[in-house]
């Protein structure tokens, strides 16, 4: 684990950053925030490339940034990898003349090479130039330039979000298997969930430039009164469960959470195994009673641990215990009145098995 320090104050006109945290980065901290919530500004100056009116940066035992002390080290002694939006590659160069530019500047070890082309799947792309390159293909090699001088710190700033759905698809992978192979501290910055649900452990939520809610990303998504996890489309909860069986005839895996059987879509992982699921708030149901004689196969007994009723909208959303690990439901106010919910109450809670998947 690797703990960063930050104490920054960043003024951009009527916009200012302050945030005084220590954030241990245990694989990959999600920054999370809508346009605006000051997330690219705070990677700027994690990377030194903005200037700033007070600050303290360090990062393990290093002090990158303490203006009281008059300490400023430049970017590219903090042995730092950067990865834009826009892959930012020297169009007059090919891709190998890329790593070779990112490698005969870096001060230290390197990392493998090869591994690192391996990683990223570019030993087909090594002659061509950036422009012959698809949006997917522009990012694997701006991600590869970037760990060529083995950073310390490796900073995505929504690495995504100029490519399009399928580009993203394709990322996914690579980008797991650089966090899993090279273990470098990550901060992943993206304005939707998709991305950090899958590659994030924890999750730092930036609001107007204040920090908003930092922790577990199980943790903060099922924080009720938290909007930047809260839309239709975005809000969810993550449970762990542990493998126990597959049935390849019907392409279902079988899970074990606690005590309970949970069965999930498609065959994921080896018996023993432990996976992330991630279960959209619109797709569970609660009920009073076990239903019986339905087609949803996880009914799962749970407590209701919370409630918060939105009156500005038809929708109310209820937190529910289950083993121990919190999902978030979400119903209209018609169905919470109905039901007569209040907080530790039992309940079941109904998910289809078609609606979840692992991440």
């Amino acid at each position: 684990m690797a703990v960063l320090r930050i104490d920054l104050e960043k003024n951009l006109g009527d916009f200012s950053l302050q945030i005084t945290q220590a954030l241990n980065i245990h694989t990959v901290l999600g920054v999370l925030g809508n346009n605006g919530a000051g997330k690219t500004t705070l990677l700027r100056l994690l990377a030194g490339l903005d200037p700033i009116e007070r600050g303290v940066i360090e990062f393990g035992n290093s002090t990158w940034l303490d203006s009281n002390r008059g300490i400023f080290v430049p970017p590219h002694k903090r042995r730092i990898g950067m990865v834009f939006q826009d892959a930012r590659l020297f169009p007059h160069l090919t891709v190998e003349g890329n790593l070779n530019f990112a490698a005969d500047r870096a001060a230290g070890q390197l990392l493998p090479r090869t591994e690192v082309i391996s990683a990223l799947g570019i030993e087909g792309l090594l002659p061509r130039t950036p422009e012959g390159l698809s949006g997917g293909e522009r990012q694997r090699v701006a991600l590869a330039r970037a760990l060529m001088s083995a950073p310390q710190l490796l900073l995505l700033d929504e690495p995504l979000s100029a490519v399009d759905m399928g580009y993203r698809v394709e990322l996914m992978p690579y980008l797991r298997r650089v966090i899993d192979r090279f273990h470098i501290p990550t901060v992943y910055v993206a304005h939707t969930l998709d991305e950090l649900t899958q590659l994030a452990d924890q999750l730092l939520v930036l609001r107007e430039g204040r920090c908003a809610a930092l922790g577990s990303v199980t943790e903060v998504l099922v924080q009720l009164d938290l909007p930047e996890v809260a839309s239709r489309e975005q809000a969810s909860s993550i449970i762990t469960a542990q493998v126990t069986s597959h049935d390849l005839d019907y392409q279902l895996t079988s899970l074990t959470l606690g005590g309970q059987s949970l069965s999930l879509s498609g065959l994921v992982a080896m018996p023993g195994a432990d996976v992330r699921v991630r279960v959209f708030a619109t797709d569970v149901a609660i009920a009073l009673l076990k239903p019986e004689g339905i087609s949803i196969r996880n009914v799962l007994p749970a407590v209701v641990t919370a409630i918060r009723v939105d009156g500005a909208s038809p929708f109310a959303d209820v937190l529910v215990a289950v083993d121990g690990q919190s999902l978030r439901v979400r119903m209209t106010r018609a169905s919470l009145d109905e039901l007569n919910l209040t907080e530790s109450q039992p309940v079941f809670a109904l998910l289809k098995t078609a609606s979840i998947a692992s991440d």
